[in-house]
């Protein structure tokens, strides 16, 4: 046994958290959805170049939605640019969100959702943009949670996590873009970095892959902090319910 256990890449607080939502997410959705893929960033996914048409986009949101068990015909989908503004009737709207490169309400018989296209540099920012904006349609949509529940958004993200395209959503929690003027940093979504690694971590030992290739996938922090959770988890399998899951390599 070594002298020093395993650390949780995240404290006390956020450890409670996610593995709470994580439970509570398990319990809303079921342990079928455990079962799905984990959407990955290949062709085996999303076959085809990617140019940003629109076209494009929208085959992508039908593509995200199927993944993410949404009903297609239950989406809008509306695509502005950064000069475009939103209606002033909609930002305040009751089960309305607005991040900086999506927004998500609902409609009467339907759900919209918006997509700025000036903060799409890159299929991964599409992507988790769009599943975050679906996550919400899982939740408020669906009527699981109420808009004015304060941990909204962070649920949301870590949603994206247990419906499979957690990959994108921890990607996209920050990344390093390079232009003319030099590198620059940008960040989506709710969570941290050790937080989506950690709520990685939860999922995937609810799961019980004890072979997660797909780790590979993941940028080199998210992907480290996920394998500090699994470690955190072999030494600490209390921290879920379900303690007869394996816990597994990473």
């Amino acid at each position: 046994m070594g002298i020093f256990k395993p650390r949780c890449p995240v404290g006390e607080l956020e450890r409670l958290w996610v593995e709470e939502m994580m439970s509570w997410c398990a319990a809303q959705f079921g342990p079928r959805t455990l079962r799905t893929p984990v959407i990955l960033p290949t062709p085996d996914f999303f076959p085809g170049s990617y140019t940003g048409t629109e076209q494009e986009i929208r085959a992508l949101v039908g593509s995200v939605s199927s993944y993410m068990g949404v009903r297609r015909d239950r989406i809008v989908v509306e695509l502005h640019s950064d000069g475009d503004s939103l209606p002033d009737n909609v930002a305040f709207l009751a089960g309305s969100t607005h991040g900086e490169a999506g927004h998500y309400r609902l409609e009467p018989g339907r759900a919209v959702v918006s997509l700025d296209m000036a903060h799409m540099r890159s299929p991964v920012t599409l992507v988790a943009t769009v599943a975050h904006e679906l996550a919400h349609e899982r939740l408020l949509g669906e009527h699981r949670i109420d808009h004015t529940r304060r941990d909204n958004e962070q649920l949301t993200d870590l949603a994206t996590v247990y419906l499979g395209l957690g990959v994108f959503t921890a990607n996209a929690a920050f990344q390093f873009s390079q232009s003319r003027h030099g590198w620059r940093s940008q960040s989506l979504g709710y969570l941290s970095q050790p937080m989506f690694g950690y709520a990685l971590a939860c999922w995937t030992t609810l799961r019980g892959d004890r072979k997660p290739l797909w780790a590979k996938h993941l940028d080199l922090n998210p992907r480290v902090y996920m394998k500090q959770g699994l470690e955190y988890l072999r030494s600490n399998p209390e921290a879920l319910p379900d303690r007869g899951t394996a816990i597994p390599e990473c």
